[in-house]
This record gives structure tokens, sequence and C-alpha cells, in this order.
């Protein structure tokens, strides 16, 4: 429970500090925590659920499915929300 309440923790770190404070440092470092505290540790799960299982539940397989479509389409996509995001979000200094 720890881990999922700082894993949205730095996804919303994440997103202030590219949207908002528009830091690449912050950024990594929260986008490294994020995987850290959130991805990893359900990837780990998936994996120990497949070997005391040793069948592809439901759970396994949307995280299969879940990588799967990260490191192919997934990304495609990503990029186009970023620039959505980065369109919306920005801030536009005021010029007096």
């Amino acid at each position: 429970m720890c881990l999922e309440i700082l894993a949205w923790f730095f996804t919303f770190l994440m997103f202030y500090a590219r949207y908002g404070m528009k830091s690449k440092i912050w950024f990594q470092i929260s986008s490294i925590a994020l995987a850290i505290t959130g991805v990893i540790p359900q990837v780990i799960m998936g994996m120990i659920n497949y070997w005391c299982t040793k069948e592809l539940d439901l759970f396994t397989f949307i995280i299969v499915l879940i990588i799967g479509y990260g490191m192919t389409i997934g990304k495609k996509q990503v990029k186009k929300l970023d620039k959505w995001a980065e369109a919306k979000f920005s801030r536009k200094t005021a010029k007096y």
C-alpha cells in the first residue's frame, strides 16, 4: 500500500516537473522513482503470481499486455499525448 501511494505521488510530481516546472532533472528523478515504486513491484508481483500458480491468470496477462503495449505502439501515442499536454498546460508568460 505504501508503494502504491508513493507511486501516485511520483506520478503527480513527474507531470508537475515536466509541465509546471519544466525541469528535466526533476522529471528524470520522479520517473525513476515511479519505476521503482510502481512499475517494478507490479512486474515482480506478476512474476511471483505466475511462479506460484503456474498459470497465466488475468492479473499476469494484463501486466504482460501493458508492458507489450508500452514497448510497441504506446510510444507513438505517448509522444502525441506529450505534445497535447505541453500545449495545454504550458504557462504562457504575460508580456506587458
